[in-house]
C-alpha cells in the first residue's frame, strides 16, 4: 500500500487503526535501556513514538502517510511529549550515520530488496552499543496465525533479517506468539518476528 493508501486507512477511522498502547514486543524489547536518542522508522499513528518519549527517549518518528504523522503529532502532544516527526519513506529516508542508541522498525512489510535497504540504514544510524528492533509479521503467521498480510514476498523470518545486520549483535531472533482478543472474549496467537540486535561498543 502506497503513501495514500494508508492516508485513506487512517482517515477512515475515527480512532488509531492500531490504538495507543504499545507493541509488546517493543515494550519486552526496550525495558531495561537506558533512555537515549531513538529513531521509529514506519512509525505510522506514533503509538511506539509516544510511548517511548514518555518514558524519557529524544524520539525522532518517520513515517510516508501524512496523515498519519498528523495523528502521531495529536497523540505525542495530548500525552505532552515531545517528539520530532518527520513525513519520508523509509525506503530512501538516511539517518545520520552513529546517531541513535535505539533504532525501531515495527510492521514494515516490504520486497526483499526495500527491506535489506532500510535495514541497512538503521544498522548504520545506531551509535556504539545502540539497539536495533525489528518486529512484524512472521511468514509462519500464514498457516499457523491469524491477520497481517497474506503475500509471502513481504513478510518476515528470523533469519532474514539477521541476514540484514552484518556487525551487529543478534541478542533474540525468533517467530513469537502474539496474542489477538477475539469478539468472544478469548484470543488466538498472531506469529511475529522478533530481532532484538545491538552494535559493539567498540
Amino acid at each position: 500500500m502506497d503513501s495514500n493508501g494508508w492516508d485513506a486507512r487512517y482517515a477512515s477511522s475515527p480512532d488509531l487503526v492500531w490504538g495507543v498502547e504499545p507493541n509488546r514486543f517493543v515494550v519486552e524489547s526496550v525495558d531495561g535501556l537506558t533512555p537515549g536518542s531513538a529513531l521509529d522508522l514506519a512509525a505510522g499513528e506514533g503509538r511506539n513514538a509516544a510511548w517511548l518519549a514518555e518514558r524519557g527517549w529524544r524520539v525522532t518518528a518517520v513515517d510516508f502517510s501524512p496523515v498519519g504523522v498528523e495523528r502521531g503529532r495529536e497523540l505525542a502532544a495530548r500525552r505532552g511529549v515531545p517528539v520530532e516527526w518527520r513525513v519520508a519513506d523509509v525506503t530512501a529516508y538516511r539517518p545520520v550515520p552513529g546517531s541513535y542508541d535505539l533504532v525501531l522498525i515495527s510492521y514494515l512489510h516490504l520486497p526483499a530488496e526495500d527491506l535489506a535497504r532500510v535495514l541497512d540504514a538503521a544498522r548504520q544510524s545506531l551509535c556504539p552499543g545502540g539497539t536495533l528492533v525489528v518486529i512484524g509479521h512472521d511468514r509462519a503467521n500464514l498457516s499457523g496465525g491469524t491477520g497481517g498480510p497474506q503475500d509471502p514476498a513481504i513478510l518476515l523470518t528470523p533469519e532474514a533479517v539477521v541476514d540484514g545486520l552484518a556487525g551487529l549483535r543478534i541478542q533474540r531472533a525468533e517467530t513469537a506468539r502474539r496474542p489477538v482478543p477475539t469478539g468472544d472474549g478469548g484470543s488466538v496467537d498472531a506469529l511475529d518476528t522478533v530481532v532484538v540486535a545491538t552494535r559493539p561498543d567498540a
